[in-house]
């Protein structure tokens, strides 16, 4: 049966932001594949119907998994959804009991008992197994389920919501415990980078090390980024790249920005973005969530010579 979608037709600039694909991609498309074909008003802009949308949505995030658009463009909404049920081949009933708890709060929408429900586990396990064994799997099944169709995109927005005020929480409570902390990382993601998620996770794994956070959020301008570093004599900045990031832009903002810092700040990247696991200019870091601590710790042995890495 087919999906309904009665909202209004959507401007490019709308779906731009609403699924992550660039004005320039949508046009390219439209031309090179005869889709989207969006309708046109009064003034002969474009405007996407929901059902093209939606469709937009599901390409992208196949797009993130690895797929080409060429291949996916003749498919409709239901085939591309059984496409993505096949990739994220997950399976969710092997899921840790706990883990599929939280799941099933984000499908039924409480939201209020997901932040609760989250919030204690973090005062039980304490902020570094919190973010290691409950945020970044669930995170991942969290996106798994998006793409099989079985959590809505209001659902997915929810739980990113909750981890987000939770992490927020548990990194400020921490912080103020922290006296005169190292070293002093900034934080943030490159302009082309909106989730933030990540960034949050290694924030809090940073403060659970003792070091001394500060974060501008997401989508920094490079120039700033660059000011921010030396404004704040920041000893590394770290940034995170998730799976919808561009590589090619991701590793174009990488060599700038390496190119543009001096040599004794450290430059450390973590996240699922393709780039992340090619050949990166010189000096710049990949870390898992799991490699944190053993990071900070030889930044401080390193430190104490005079020669971060």
């Amino acid at each position: 049966m087919s999906v309904e979608h009665p909202l209004a037709p959507s401007s490019i600039s709308d779906v731009e932001r609403d699924t992550g694909v660039a004005k320039e991609t949508l046009r390219v498309w439209e031309r090179r594949y005869a889709f989207p074909q969006p309708l046109r008003d009064a003034q002969g802009e474009r405007l996407y119907p929901a059902e093209q949308v939606a469709k937009l949505r599901l390409v992208k995030r196949l797009m993130d998994l690895g797929y080409r658009p060429g291949k996916m463009m003749a498919h409709d909404e239901s085939q591309l959804q059984e496409l993505a049920e096949r990739t994220c081949h997950v399976d969710l009933q092997q899921l840790d009991l706990k883990l599929e708890s939280y799941l099933s709060l984000c499908k039924t929408h409480q939201i209020d008992v997901l932040r609760s429900t989250l919030s204690q586990a973090q005062q039980e396990l304490g902020l570094k197994r919190f973010v290691i064994d409950v945020i970044a799997p669930l995170t991942t099944q969290v996106g798994t389920a998006w793409v099989r169709g079985d959590l809505t995109l209001f659902g997915e927005h929810m739980y990113t919501e909750a981890a987000q005020a939770v992490l927020r929480a548990a990194i400020f409570a921490q912080a103020a415990t922290l006296g005169i902390a190292t070293p002093r990382i900034l934080l943030t993601t490159l302009p082309q980078e909106r989730h933030g998620i990540g960034l949050l996770m290694a924030e809090a794994l940073f403060v659970a090390e003792g070091a001394h956070c500060i974060s501008l959020g997401v989508q920094t301008p490079l120039l700033d980024i660059i000011e921010a570093a030396r404004s704040q004599q920041a000893d590394v900045i770290a940034l995170s790249f998730s799976s919808a990031m561009n590589a090619r832009q991701a590793m174009q903002g990488l060599s700038a920005l390496r190119a543009a810092l001096p040599v004794t700040t450290a430059l450390w990247v973590g996240g699922s973005c393709s780039a992340l696991s090619k050949r990166l200019p010189p000096l710049v870091r990949v870390l898992t969530l799991g490699e944190v601590g053993a990071s900070v710790m030889q930044w401080r042995n390193q430190s104490t010579t005079g020669a971060a890495d």
